[in-house]
């Protein structure tokens, strides 16, 4: 069974579109996604056995190829290395989909300065690292579209205050970027996904876990996201449609970033189904008892 996107057959055909930390989660959706409408995805990551195979369940399911490079994206110079190889692989890089990155759950007073810029280095300077190397050394002269991925700190981020820190950066740095950059033709965006059912949150400790199962409460529509539902806006950023689209950050949250749930108790429904258009994908652990 193939990808079931909603969007046209070919739509990124003969189009070159980096996708970093594709080898699981929402980078590995929105790869398959992108392969599946025509593009030739490049893969990035710093697990080169998670790219590999994610690379051949896109050679399987569309008989295309996909390339991966392993690359710590926190490494300046690794970083202009990887995507001098990529540019002389493929010719012409058309969209950079920004999605690597991590954390781990901790209050502000038990962060360490280690911790601390371990995160702000993975979810801010890595993605600045990355778009700036596509840019100059090719974007600034044919143009292009970049998809950053933040996340939902609007009201900060209690218990990964780093993330928040870091994702609110890349929201201004995607701001900053869309007017430096415009003259070029190069359109940048961002996705701030809410909770999304994803792999990730199996890596988290178990009583965090259990806090991730109840989370659903405070959405308006009751229930998590899906990776799909993030690709698609993902795609949608990238593509033709969205070409007077710039410096914006499109919530992907089911509504949770509004309103004040004490002032406004949330009630109970199951009137919000998924839209779940991946054909691989892998629901959390955490989750499939429920």
């Amino acid at each position: 069974m193939p990808y079931r996107s909603v969007f046209r057959e070919n739509l990124f055909a003969d189009r070159n579109i980096i996708v970093t930390g594709g080898g699981s989660g929402i980078g590995r959706c929105t790869a398959h996604e992108l392969a599946a409408l025509g593009a030739r995805v490049v893969l990035i990551g710093r697990g080169e056995d998670k790219l590999r195979e994610v690379a051949g369940e896109i050679q399987q399911d569309t008989g295309r190829e996909a390339l991966y490079f392993s690359c710590d994206i926190r490494e300046e110079e690794r970083v202009r290395e990887t995507v001098a190889q990529i540019y002389q692989a493929v010719g012409q890089v058309h969209g950079l989909v920004n999605n690597a990155g991590g954390q781990f759950p901790a209050p502000l007073a038990l962060i360490s300065q280690k911790g601390w810029e371990t995160v702000i280095r993975t979810n801010l300077t890595g993605g600045f690292l990355m778009a700036r190397e596509v840019f100059t050394q090719g974007m600034n002269q044919h143009g292009g579209a970049i998809v950053n991925i933040v996340a939902d700190m609007w009201g900060g981020m209690p218990g990964m205050g780093h993330s928040g820190a870091a994702r609110a950066g890349m929201d201004n740095f995607t701001k900053t970027a869309s007017v430096e950059w415009g003259c070029c033709g190069v359109r940048v965006n961002a996705v701030a996904p809410g909770w999304i059912a994803s792999s990730g949150m199996d890596t988290y400790p178990e009583a965090f876990q259990n806090i991730l199962k109840t989370l659903r409460s405070a959405v308006p529509l009751k229930r998590m996201g899906v990776e799909a539902e993030v690709s698609s806006a993902i795609c949608f950023l990238l593509s033709d449609a969205a070409a007077f689209i710039s410096g914006d950050t499109l919530r992907i949250d089911g509504g949770a970033s509004q309103g004040n749930v004490a002032i406004f108790p949330l009630p109970e429904h199951q009137r919000s189904e998924p839209y779940d258009g991946f054909h691989r994908a892998i629901t959390p652990a955490i989750f499939k008892q429920d």
